[in-house]
């Protein structure tokens, strides 16, 4: 099974639910593959948040920031609306700062052929 096909639709009507591993964060799912684990999604970093934790996945992730800015705490670099990011897995990335909050639409997927069954909740702890 493949991600399923939409036409556009209002990302709005999909709900937004809390990142549990990163609390205070929201995603909205808007495709999602469950084979593979395959995902794409909006994450919302609401103004003031600080995240915990270095992250590391275990898949491939492309970012862009569609609104506002986030700040790498480790790179000490400040991250802007309309920038993009490619990472491979186990890159590090974060902890993160948003004084103004962002928005980010990400693509997160699998090359090596495994597959992952959850969008976010676990994904996010690696």
């Amino acid at each position: 099974m493949a991600k399923p096909e939409f036409e556009f639709f209002d990302v709005t009507k999909s709900p937004a639910t809390p990142v549990a591993a990163q609390p205070g964060l929201n995603e909205r799912i808007l495709s999602h593959d469950p084979e593979s684990g395959d995902y794409t999604r909006l994450l919302y970093f609401p103004p003031g948040i600080e995240t915990a934790g270095v992250q590391r996945h275990d898949f491939w992730e492309e970012v862009w920031i569609v609104e506002g800015a986030i700040f790498d705490i480790t790179l000490g670099q400040n991250f802007t609306a309309g920038m993009y990011a490619c990472r491979p897995p186990g890159m590090p990335h974060g902890p993160w700062r948003s004084p103004e909050g962002c928005t980010t639409f990400e693509v997160r997927y699998y090359k090596d052929g495994r597959s992952a069954s959850a969008p976010a909740a676990e994904e996010e702890k690696r």
